[in-house]
């Protein structure tokens, strides 16, 4: 059993999706980290170095599928697993399209976020 704190990054521009995700994690364990967007996004994900990301398709400035396109180029962070999370129709496509590993649509559920949380998990 690992008592290694899991760290996860919420890169939103919704502070009301921030604040519950935030309190619904915390309370599972996590130690949890927001952003409201992605500027310097590598030195902001290395810094931290978490266990998940979840990253909004509508982060300012440059947009998740960017965001996460750098990410996945860096040759550090690139194994950090990414969920995308948006409330278009489309997310498959755009979680494709970013090489996120998972994906959730808005609006989502407690059940669903713990369910993507731990599905990309690497233990």
């Amino acid at each position: 059993m690992s008592d290694k704190v899991k760290k996860i990054i919420i890169f939103d521009d919704d502070e009301d999706i921030l604040s519950i995700c935030s309190y619904i994690l915390e309370e599972q364990g996590w130690e949890v980290h927001t952003f409201t967007d992605c500027n310097d996004i590598i030195e902001k994900v290395a810094g931290i170095f978490p266990d998940v990301i979840l990253m909004d398709n509508w982060i300012p400035d440059v947009g998740g599928i960017n965001a996460t396109q750098t990410l996945k180029k860096d040759e550090t962070l690139k194994q950090i697993p990414v969920v995308y999370f948006s409330a278009n129709s489309d997310i498959q496509l755009l979680a494709d399209h970013a090489g996120a590993e998972s994906y959730l649509a808005k609006p989502f559920d407690l059940e669903d976020l713990e369910r993507v949380i731990n599905s990309v998990l690497v233990n």
